[in-house]
């Protein structure tokens, strides 16, 4: 393998793994602090690969990219610091569930609706319907291949 293309490949898997850890950060947890953070994780590993390729391509585009990104990301950690110092002044905890109950006051509260109840039967293994007759093959179609 040619050194460039190593060292894009390498490049790669890292924007590729911190996009992943903030990807599962930014879903799996409530937290909001964390959140934002793996919001950031995320745009870091799409800035890595946009250096990546514009470096294997000798360009300077993805430089500017990721320049553009810098600066989204600096907007999005002021607006994260305001929610975050908001939800905590008026609920007491960074849960991303408090913000249902800073809604308006004659809006409804959002109910989850509820779970069907499952049977407490043992489950069973799907199955496909018999569809007919097997064909009869004969050896010579099965010891003969033209294509090889």
């Amino acid at each position: 393998m040619h050194h460039e293309t190593a060292l894009l490949d390498n490049y790669l898997i890292v924007g590729a793994m911190l996009f992943g850890i903030g990807l599962i950060g930014f879903l799996g947890r409530r937290n909001m602090i964390v959140v934002f953070l793996s919001a950031e994780m995320m745009l870091q590993g799409v800035s890595v690969s946009l250096v990546a390729w514009g470096r294997f391509h000798n360009d300077f585009g993805g430089q500017m990219l990721v320049i553009f990104i810098i600066a989204i990301a600096a907007c999005e950690a002021a607006i994260a610091l305001a929610l975050i110092q908001t939800l905590f002044h008026r609920g007491g905890s960074l849960d991303i569930a408090s913000w249902q109950e800073m809604r308006e006051s004659n809006q409804p509260p959002h109910e989850e609706p509820p779970e069907p109840d499952e049977p407490a039967a043992q489950p069973a293994w799907p199955t496909l319907p018999p569809a007919g007759v097997a064909p009869q093959i004969t050896p010579d179609q099965t010891d003969y291949r033209r294509h090889v």
